[in-house]
């Protein structure tokens, strides 16, 4: 059985015409950079399902092993550097972060 992983979620929202730049620069570039911390497992993006406009219409959802590499990631060199390359890419606007949180684990089910 796989351990259950610590989560940092991130939820993003952008204008429709800056959609496309936005997720080939999410895909290509933001998440190959902090995929280079070693301590992160796995990161899934989703799209918001329906029309539902009161939600962010981007989600990523980052995991890690432990609170301890969740912890050392955002001191990490990768964070920093992929900070960095955001804040230059993205200096005029184009996105915002609508909320971004961390949750631990409770209790795992699996059938």
């Amino acid at each position: 059985m796989v351990k259950a992983r610590i989560l940092n979620i991130v939820a993003t929202e952008c204008p429709p015409e800056n959609d496309a730049k936005f997720n080939k620069w999410y895909n290509e570039v933001h998440i190959p950079m902090l995929f280079k911390y070693k301590g992160m497992k796995r990161v899934t993006r989703y799209q918001r399902a329906g029309e539902n406009k009161e939600q962010a219409k981007y989600m990523g959802i980052y995991e890690f092993e432990s609170k301890k590499a969740l912890d050392d990631y955002r001191g990490s060199p990768e964070f920093a550097a992929a900070i960095a390359e955001m804040q230059e890419t993205w200096k005029s606007g184009g996105f915002d972060i609508k909320w971004a949180t961390d949750y631990e684990p409770i209790k795992t089910w699996e059938r």
